[in-house]
């Protein structure tokens, strides 16, 4: 029994720890996330870049709530937000790709060193 009450000081600083790195590369994948948005050329890419990484990001900070909750009733909620945060971000990125697909837009092309000496 000694060694168990010298052990949780070690896991309490652990789960810390997992805490903070779930929350650090969380924001980090959310601040991807919203620069894609703003910096990506059309709406193909913006949705993809919002579903992937907003997605990983959200999924992350949700796990270092639940972790940081403890074995409550609220951990059950935070646990089931994060599955509905899986299924409906990727769901409404492709929702959205298919829209604009479906409305004509056309993906954003390179344009090459021809084309833009060809257009003067």
């Amino acid at each position: 029994m000694e060694g168990l009450v010298e052990a949780i000081p070690f896991f309490e600083e652990l789960r810390f720890w997992a805490i903070v790195i779930l929350v650090a590369f969380g924001l980090f994948f959310t601040f991807v996330s919203a620069v894609g948005v703003i910096r990506l050329p059309d709406v193909y890419s913006r949705a993809h870049t919002a579903s992937q990484t907003d997605t990983l990001g959200a999924g992350l900070a949700l796990a270092a709530v639940a972790l940081a909750l403890g074995w409550q009733n609220a951990t059950v909620y935070t646990v089931l937000l994060l599955f509905f945060v899986f299924i409906t971000n990727p769901t409404a990125a492709h929702a959205i790709a298919r829209s604009a697909a479906e409305s004509g837009i056309t993906p954003w092309e390179k344009e090459t060193d021809e084309e833009v000496t060809s257009d003067d």
